[in-house]
Order: structure tokens, then C-alpha cells, then sequence
């Protein structure tokens, strides 16, 4: 077991995640920490957002992707009113695109949940004494895409309604704008992902986290 912190405070912590062997799992794990206390959890963003009203905790741990609104509109939501509010990103993925949104709405680092539980807890301490953590595997995706554009809202609305199914007529009508319209913004996508067609954009589109479908 890790002793009580340096500056003599527990460490409390929410976590927020839809997925209940991964919250038994780390409350597990937090429990063998001396310095640690998991005081309350939440299964969605909305809850996990009046959660944080209650407990004020010193760290949260929020997935990036939960049922109702995306865990990075839960980051700024919380931000909104707390500013100082230090939130650690968790995901499956390294998508550079949902990392450079988690840290631009102020998460203070951005994690896989595929991290050793050593790793989880170093990260914690880290965040809590007011530093960021960026995995090395995080890192690299951020600098293999640095010069790389970014899609625009429109472009990622028409690439989710891509991933549907609909033609684009059918997306035109949806996002009200010509069938032409539609067929620039897909070049401009496919030149932006180096994309060869279509569903070759929706694809890259989901690894790079772009769209979460």
C-alpha cells in the first residue's frame, strides 16, 4: 500500500464511466491505496456532472465516451463552474483528434485503459499535484498528426451521416444544403484524411476519434 500523500490529504476521487467491470475493477484497485479514497461513482455524463456538484472531488476519472453526452461535453460542463476542477481522460482509444479535444477543454491528461494499474495510479498522483500525464503512446499520436487539418463540424455532420447509410442527396436534405455542397465537402474530407473513398473517411474518421459512432 502507497502512504498518505506529502501534503498529508487523501486523495478523492470520481469516477465517471458506463462500464461496471471497469468501475469495479479500479475501485478495487483504489482501495489498496493508503492515500486514495473512490467517494462516489457515475454512469453517465449528466449524472456524473450533478456527482461532481455534490463531492467535489480532488481528481475525476472520466471515460471519453458515455451513453448520453460525450465525456469531453461532461469536462466542459464541470469546467464551466470549476475551473480548478483537474480531470484525467480515460480511453480505449488513441485517437489524436479525442485527445486534442479532452486537453483543449482542460482535462489535465488523457490516458488508455489499457494502462498497468501502477500506471492508473502514478497518473492520479500526477494529476493531483497540479501536473498534466501524457503517455508516450498518447504523445506519438499527437505528433504523427500535428500537421495534419482538422475536420470542421459540417464535415464531421456529413461523414456521421455517411456512416448511416444515406446518399448525398439524402444528406443534403438532412444538413439542408445542395447535393453539390455536399459532394465539396466530401473531396475536402478525403484530402484531409488521405482517404481513398468514402467509407475509407468514415473509418479513419473513427480511429482518429473524429466521430463516435
Amino acid at each position: 500500500m502507497s502512504s498518505v500523500s506529502e501534503e498529508g490529504r487523501v486523495i478523492t476521487i470520481l469516477s465517471i464511466d458506463d462500464h461496471p467491470a471497469f468501475r469495479e475493477g479500479l475501485a478495487a484497485i483504489l482501495h489498496t491505496q493508503n492515500d486514495m479514497r473512490l467517494i462516489a461513482q457515475a454512469s453517465s455524463a449528466r449524472e456524473g456532472i450533478a456527482t461532481y456538484e455534490i463531492h467535489r472531488p480532488s481528481v475525476t476519472l472520466m471515460d471519453v465516451r458515455l451513453p448520453d453526452l460525450s465525456g469531453i461535453e461532461a469536462l466542459i460542463a464541470i469546467r464551466a463552474s470549476h475551473p480548478s476542477a483537474r480531470v484525467l481522460m480515460l480511453s480505449t482509444s488513441e485517437g489524436d483528434a479525442s485527445i486534442t479535444r479532452s486537453l483543449t477543454a482542460g482535462a489535465r491528461g488523457y490516458v488508455l485503459k489499457t494502462m498497468q494499474p501502477n500506471e492508473m495510479l502514478d497518473a492520479i498522483r500526477e494529476v493531483h499535484a497540479g501536473r498534466k500525464i501524457i503517455p508516450p503512446s498518447v504523445a506519438v499520436q499527437l505528433a504523427t498528426h500535428m500537421a495534419d487539418q482538422q475536420l470542421t463540424l459540417r464535415e464531421a455532420q456529413i461523414l456521421k451521416c455517411v456512416a448511416a447509410g444515406n446518399s448525398n442527396c439524402e444528406i443534403g436534405k438532412l444538413l439542408f444544403i445542395s447535393e453539390q455542397t455536399v459532394k465539396a465537402h466530401l473531396r475536402h474530407i478525403m484530402d484531409k484524411l488521405s482517404a481513398s473513398d468514402r467509407a475509407h473517411s468514415v473509418a479513419i474518421a473513427v480511429r482518429r476519434g473524429f466521430l463516435d459512432l
